[in-house]
């Protein structure tokens, strides 16, 4: 009760100063997690709570399978056609490259073995577009770069996972991986989040059904619940299962689409405060103390080293603007599907279970706070272009005292 409490009070809190998160760099994000960070055990104690407890892998599993139910919604099969330059150099180049100097710099600086820094590498790839929400949603914002990022962000989760789920087989157990298991459990996830929408939106389009407009955003609900429920009971992957719903519905079903839209991106939205709120509570002053320089190092390494690279190699050739370039690179920030994909490290109880996670960890907060509070000044940037220099300006302005001046003087005799 005590957690539900806090995040009542933190929801209300966040809704009350959301106007003024949009136009300052205050982010809501941030203010959850340390708000997570402050109920926890390390310094208010009002809740008490473990990576290992079972409300910490229920919520995190629940909230990334809304995620990417409703991240796969936003890019339907359309969507990807019209759109698919900049980010499938992202997507084909940037993901796989980011993985790879991530893994390196997991490695060489804070010595973890190949499979664990390819484990790290692979948490840490995918983007999140909710701790650059200035950016992408600012119009001043070139539109291709918001799309890049928000079609990059929707799509890498899903993309990532398969790597995180091989990686972490291999690291619990590498003497027995099964990987005619993982992968049936992959293709049956992915099989039952095709046919399940399918089924569903043609059933609707047949004579003998009707959805009225007060129940067409449960309709994507129901679908996503039943995608859930039959990954549950036939040991499917749940996550790609929602990735490819959210997919199909929007490529074969529009009008389900916009009816589910505003809804869902709600619901995932409380959701990933939730668990945003567990995870910071995870955090207490113990956790960072425990990191030497070398973790540090990483951290910041894996910020502006590893998407920078990956990305500018991604971008050879593809006439973006200096300022375009600088800002996707800049804006990979790691986000809610790498927290809960950490968390899965923790439920695997592979033998570097807590040496990968804190790794993930102190990457992700210093990811947050740094991608979170600088989105507003960056899109201010891309604003400040539309304007007239200064020189522009005076130009303008002498123009204008030179007409009065004349509109003054009498006529000539």
């Amino acid at each position: 009760m005590a957690l539900l409490l806090v995040f009542a009070v933190v929801l209300l809190l966040a809704v009350l100063l959301s106007a003024l998160a949009h136009r300052t760099v205050l982010s809501t994000a941030v203010l959850f997690l340390v708000a997570g960070f402050l109920v926890g055990d390390g310094m208010l104690g009002l809740v008490s709570i473990e990576a290992t407890t079972p409300v910490v892998a229920s919520l995190a599993e629940l909230a990334l399978f809304a995620v990417l139910f409703t991240d796969g919604m936003r890019v339907g099969w359309a969507d990807l056609r019209s759109a698919w330059r900049l980010p499938g150099r992202a997507l084909g180049w940037g993901l796989p490259l980011t993985l790879l100097v991530t893994a390196v710099l997991a490695h060489v600086v804070v010595g973890l073995g190949w499979v664990e820094a390819l484990l790290v590498g692979a948490i840490l790839a995918p983007t999140d577009p909710v701790f650059a929400a200035a950016l992408v949603g600012n119009d001043k914002v070139p539109g291709r770069l918001r799309q890049l990022l928000n079609v990059e962000s929707g799509v890498n989760d899903g993309l990532a996972l398969p790597f995180v789920v091989v990686l972490l087989a291999l690291a619990a157990d590498s003497d027995n991986l099964h990987l005619a298991t993982i992968g049936w459990e992959l293709l049956l996830g992915i099989a039952i989040g095709i046919v399940v929408p399918w089924v569903a939106i043609r059933l609707e389009r047949t004579r003998w059904f009707a959805v009225s407009r007060q129940y067409a955003p449960l309709n994507a609900v129901a679908i996503g619940l039943l995608v859930l429920a039959l990954g549950k009971t036939t040991h499917a992957n749940l996550f790609l299962a929602a990735f490819a719903a959210g997919v199909t519905v929007a490529t074969i079903g529009r009008k389900e689409r916009e009816a589910f839209e505003q809804f869902g991106e709600l619901v995932a939205e409380i959701l990933k405060l939730a668990a945003l709120l567990v995870f910071g509570a995870l955090l207490g002053p113990a956790f960072f103390g425990g990191f030497g320089w070398q973790e540090w190092v990483f951290a910041v390494l894996a910020l502006v080293l590893a998407r920078p690279v990956a990305l500018w190699v991604s971008f050879l050739g593809a006439r973006l603007t200096r300022r375009e370039q600088l800002a996707a690179m800049w804006f990979g920030p790691k986000g809610f599907a790498s927290v809960v994909y950490g968390l899965l490290v923790i439920a695997a109880g592979i033998p570097a279970a807590d040496e990968v996670f804190a790794l993930v960890a102190l990457t992700i907060v210093v990811s947050i706070v740094a991608h979170s509070s600088t989105d507003i000044v960056v899109a201010r940037g891309f604003a400040a272009e539309d304007m007239p220099s200064w020189r522009q300006r005076w130009k303008v302005r002498g123009r204008r005292i030179r007409r009065r001046v004349q509109r003054r003087k009498p006529p000539a005799a």
